[in-house]
C-alpha cells in the first residue's frame, strides 16, 4: 500500500500507470551494476521513481576525472568513499522511502548468485563485456530481465534482454571489445541512463513497450535515434 505521502510524491507517475503500477515499483528490487557515468543517473531516477529497493554494485572509488558524468559523486568523495557508499548517502536523503543497498566489490562467478539474490531487474551500467556476460548468464539462469546500456563519446545504445523472449546479450555482441580510457560527454550518459530507467519502469509496471529484440542506437553528435531489429 502507498502512503499519503507517496501518493502525493508520485502523483504525476500515477497519472501514467495508476496506483497499481506504482505499488509494483514499490515492491520491486532493481540492481544497478556499475555506479559510474550510467549508474549514477540510473540510480537517481530509479529512486526518484519510487523503486522500493535499489542495489548498487561497484568496486571503485571516485576520481576527479569521473565528475564530468558521474553525478552522484562529489568533490568530497574523490579518493575516499567507494562509489556505492558515496551514492547511497545522497540517494537516501533524496528519497527516504526507498531502501538503498550496496555491494562494494566486483561481481564474479563465485559471488553473483549471492549478490543478486532476490533482484527483479538488472541494469547493466558497466564498461566491460566480461562482466556483462556474467550478468547475462545469471539473468537467463534465474529468468529475470537485463537492461543493457553502453556509451562512448556522444554515442550510446540500449536494449532489453528478457529470457525466453529475446536473444541473449552474448548473441547480440559475440565479440568482446577490450576497453580502456575512452572519451565521453556526461550528457550522453544521462540520455542513455534515462532510457534504461524507462525500460525498467516499463518492465515492472507493464506500461509501454520495452526494447525487446531491438537495439536503440543514439548519435547525439548528429541528433540521430535509430532502432535496429535484432
Amino acid at each position: 500500500m502507498l502512503s499519503e505521502r507517496e501518493l502525493e510524491r508520485y502523483d504525476r507517475q500515477i497519472m501514467l500507470f495508476g496506483v497499481e503500477g506504482q505499488e509494483k515499483l514499490k515492491r520491486a528490487k532493481v540492481a544497478v551494476a556499475g555506479v559510474g557515468g550510467l549508474g549514477s543517473p540510473v540510480a537517481y531516477y530509479l529512486v526518484a521513481a519510487g523503486v522500493g529497493r535499489v542495489l548498487l554494485i561497484d568496486d571503485q572509488i571516485p576520481e576527479l576525472s569521473n565528475l564530468n558524468r558521474q553525478i552522484l559523486h562529489w568533490e568530497e568523495d574523490v579518493g575516499k568513499n567507494p562509489k556505492p557508499l558515496s551514492a547511497k548517502w545522497k540517494l537516501e536523503r533524496f528519497n527516504s522511502d526507498v531502501r538503498v543497498e550496496t555491494y562494494v566489490g566486483k561481481l564474479t562467478e563465485e559471488n553473483v548468485n549471492e549478490v543478486l539474490d532476490g533482484v527483479d531487474v538488472i541494469v547493466d551500467c558497466l564498461d566491460n563485456f566480461e562482466t556483462r556476460y556474467l550478468l547475462d548468464d545469471y539473468a537467463h539462469k534465474v529468468g529475470i530481465p537485463l537492461v543493457h546500456g553502453a556509451v562512448e563519446g556522444m554515442y550510446g545504445q540500449v536494449t532489453t534482454i528478457v529470457p525466453g523472449k529475446t536473444k541473449r546479450l552474448r548473441d547480440i555482441f559475440p565479440k568482446i571489445k577490450k576497453t580502456g580510457k575512452f572519451p565521453i560527454l556526461g550528457a550522453t550518459a544521462g540520455v542513455i541512463a534515462s532510457i534504461q530507467v524507462a525500460e525498467v519502469v516499463k518492465l515492472i509496471t507493464g506500461y509501454g513497450e520495452p526494447l525487446l529484440n531491438k537495439l536503440l542506437l543514439v548519435d547525439l553528435a548528429n541528433n540521430i535515434f535509430e532502432i535496429v531489429e535484432i
